[in-house]
């Protein structure tokens, strides 16, 4: 679920201040609808069927990106790796698939099925079946009629989706739901729209992936460890690779070779994802400084907007780059991310997978 009356997050939502509290008895009424659906769900009235295969749920509780996709495309590489099948399933954010569901391959329009499913597939050279439908049970039977063979599936997204029955890890089964969690933590703690969470920060979670450093922040401080007090939590750190030119992926060039070519103000970094400063620190980092354009998640491109950029160097996400497809403008360089992860992450997720299937035994 999200929330489309703010295109961006709006600063409010970072802590309680008079706009949030104005906004906390609507932010109540969707606590209520929250409780209610659980309680139908608990209930045991809508019989729902369990998919024959584990799901591995990517989320996050915070509206907007954590960093959910880097982290399926590592998970997928490695469950690969220790002998699995894995397949993927997304909702596919803007997409217009609407009526069945559909595969996706490298070669997608993104207006069909969305930019992060193209990006798992041009990632991981389309050696992996994804399909993309708002209704992800539907995805997965799709997917396994197409694909018999796989024996895993990661779900980018959908914890708040109660139509993916799962049988958590936690809970004795092998459902695994992990929360991405990034430097923002969770805000003023407020659920929407006073804050910016979709679901409450104490839900119960099998891990929690930590894709950045907490801000040396006092007033959070407490939060954090109230937050993971008593939880599994990994922390997975991303790595920046060459920038490559859009137009010619095999040209490559250091972070060092561009910021000696170019002055500051004649760079400029730009990402359309659900927290963009964290590209624009991760370039500075690296040496690259200049002007930075925040936009909306999701939001799309056209040679237009790139035409009326005064700038000679122009460095974007690979999300972005999905979008991108028939600009031909030489000054755009794609900014590759990748995400080890680490080794007691992928044993502790094989311990779980491996675990026999408990419907068998308590349906």
């Amino acid at each position: 679920m999200s929330f489309s009356l703010f295109r961006k997050a709006p600063q409010f939502w970072e802590r309680r201040e008079p706009t949030s509290l104005l906004l906390w008895p609507f932010s109540w009424l969707y606590g209520l609808v929250l409780r209610t659906r659980k309680l139908i769900q608990d209930s045991g009235l809508l019989k729902q069927t369990p998919a024959p295969v584990p799901i591995i749920v990517v989320g996050n509780i915070r509206v907007g990106g954590t960093g959910k996709t880097p982290i399926v495309i590592a998970v997928v590489e490695r469950l690969q790796q220790l002998g699995w099948n894995p397949g993927i399933i997304s909702r596919g954010y803007g997409s217009s698939s609407q009526l069945v569901p559909l595969q996706v391959k490298s070669q997608s329009d993104p207006a069909l099925v969305g930019d992060e499913p193209i990006l798992i597939a041009k990632r991981t050279h389309d050696q992996f079946p994804i399909w993309v439908f708002p209704k992800r049970q539907k995805s997965i039977q799709a997917l396994l009629k197409h694909s018999p063979n796989v024996n895993v599936i990661i779900s980018d997204d959908g914890l708040q989706h109660s139509g993916l029955t799962r049988w958590p890890a936690r809970e004795g089964g092998r459902d695994i739901e992990l929360v991405v969690r990034d430097e923002r933590g969770e805000g003023n703690r407020f659920l929407l729209p006073a804050g910016p969470l979709r679901e409450p920060a104490t839900r119960d979670r099998d891990a929690t992936l930590f894709t950045a450093k907490a801000k040396n922040d006092p007033h959070k401080q407490g939060q954090q460890d109230e937050y993971f007090l008593g939880r599994r939590a990994f922390s997975l750190l991303t790595n920046l690779a060459n920038p490559y030119q859009l137009i010619n992926p095999s040209n490559h060039q250091t972070f060092a070779q561009i910021a000696d070519s170019y002055l500051p103000n004649q760079i400029s970094k730009i990402a359309a994802i659900g927290n963009p400063q964290c590209f624009f620190d991760d370039l500075l980092q690296r040496g690259i400084t200049g002007k930075t354009i925040a936009l909306a998640d999701h939001a799309t491109y056209t040679p237009e907007f790139f035409e009326h950029l005064n700038t000679q160097c122009i460095l974007i996400t690979e999300k972005d780059a999905v979008k991108c497809a028939g600009i031909t403008d030489e000054r755009i360089w794609v900014v590759p991310m990748t995400l080890p992860l680490p080794d007691s992450f992928a044993e502790w997720l094989q311990s779980i997978l491996q675990r026999p299937d408990p419907y068998r035994y308590n349906l």
